[in-house]
């Protein structure tokens, strides 16, 4: 027993204690977690119970509602090279400042809409300054302070979104009781209030500060580094694109993320209107599906690290068309937990792969621009999932269809990062 412990003690000292003080970097990944919670919460996860609200006062249809979150992602994907670029020229702090003020201003506004074109240039705002001060910024610092513990860096970074789900069954009941012009002014305060202090928090090379990756600093790693260096060159973004797998995973990506973002904007709509949800209940199984997410960044971020990313990935994607199914043709209960369990657990393990794959494939140095590029093809799967469910319910009703393509989709998916092989150069592992 007290062997056990004293190897625990060491595994946690060689992990985030390598030299005798916390590295760095989990104070990087712990700021990571507050600031993607706090845009969970106010903004991505919320966004269904924000549309019923509008709907209701409005009487605009899920097209029109839909078309706008669509948009934000379009924005998201087209902002991405040049982000990755000015991320990497300027460093992710910087940027993310000017990401949270713009995130703060988006949510101030978004208090006043009163008309469609507000309510359009409301949620360009939120995604322009989700977005800059956000996901890919923040991956850029962690992939620079991690290697050998880069998969749980990145997902436990991650935990955040996860948390922020948990909470929004606060936030329908901030809505029922304030009204969502009241929740958008507290968002944007909040945002403003506790995110800059976060983003403050945010490197970018730890040999700028005296610092390798993972904080091995000492002769004996130092070496072992430097090997692990040489053997994994970086690729400039342009090498990157000649590589058949840069194209497969985005193409992967962006399929995984038409299934994720569908059930963001979709998944409330779809309890409530389908299945005779209040909408605090469907926060409930929102919150469900987010707290499986959570259980699975923890376990994808181990696993990562232990075993091939890739095939991960695959079974990753069959899980997301598996849960898609069960919520499609659901009856009761039981098989809505079924969903939050596979698509949950899919969702919260292949996250945070996505930026580890990449990373261990084309290298840190121009990573910011990579990821940038690469998110021209990922917003496709960002803005389709949610338009085409959206036109889809108009037309029909219900959401069966819709969600069923979104499951087929998902399953294709699974082909992309089965053949997405690493790059011949590349000594991996």
């Amino acid at each position: 027993m007290t062997g056990n412990i004293t190897q625990g003690i060491k595994q946690f000292d060689q992990i985030f204690r390598p030299n005798g003080k916390i590295f760095y970097g989990w104070w990087i990944v712990l700021a990571c977690v507050g600031i993607q919670g706090l845009a969970a919460v106010t903004w991505m996860h919320s966004y269904g119970a924000y549309t019923l609200h509008l709907q209701e006062e409005f009487g605009w249809s899920m097209s029109i509602l839909s078309l706008a979150f669509a948009i934000t992602r379009l924005e998201s994907g087209l902002l991405g090279p040049i982000q990755g670029w000015l991320v990497d020229k300027y460093g992710p702090r910087l940027i993310a400042i000017i990401g949270t003020l713009i995130f703060s201003i988006g949510f101030l506004y978004f208090g006043f809409v009163n008309s469609i074109p507000s309510y359009f240039i409301a949620f360009v705002l939120i995604a322009l300054g989700s977005s800059l001060g956000g996901f890919a910024t923040l991956m850029v610092s962690i992939v620079s302070w991690f290697e050998k513990h880069r998969a749980k860096a990145i997902a436990w970074s991650q935990l955040g979104f996860s948390l922020g789900g948990l909470c929004v069954p606060l936030v329908a009941l901030g809505l029922e009781t304030l009204g969502w012009r009241s929740m958008a002014f507290l968002s944007g305060g909040a945002i403003l209030i506790i995110g800059l202090p976060l983003v403050s928090l945010i490197r970018h090379n730890p040999t700028e500060y005296g610092e390798k990756p993972d904080g091995l600093i000492n002769s004996d790693h130092t070496g072992e580094n430097e090997s692990q260096a040489e053997a994994h060159r970086s690729f400039s973004w342009r090498e990157a694109m000649r590589e058949p797998s840069f194209w497969l995973i985005s193409v992967g990506h962006a399929l995984s993320l038409l299934t994720v973002s569908s059930m963001l904007a979709h998944l409330i709509p779809h309890l409530v209107r389908g299945m005779n949800y209040t909408i605090i209940e469907a926060g409930y199984a929102f919150a469900l599906m987010t707290g499986v997410q959570m259980f699975g960044l923890i376990l994808g971020g181990i696993l990562g690290d232990r075993y091939n990313k890739r095939v991960i990935c695959v079974l990753c994607m069959v899980g997301h068309c598996v849960g898609l199914f069960c919520v499609t043709y659901a009856t009761n209960v039981t098989w809505v937990i079924a969903f939050a369990i596979f698509h949950g657990l899919a969702w919260g393990i292949r996250g945070p792969l996505m930026v580890a794959l990449r990373a261990d494939y084309f290298g840190p140095k121009s990573f910011g621009t990579i990821m940038g590029v690469s998110s021209l093809i990922v917003m496709i799967g960002m803005t389709t999932g949610p338009i085409a469910c959206g036109l889809l319910f108009d037309h029909f009703g219900d959401y069966q269809l819709a969600f069923t393509i979104m499951a087929i989709c998902s399953l294709s998916g699974s082909l992309c990062f089965w053949f997405a092989k690493p790059p011949l150069d590349q000594a991996l592992s």
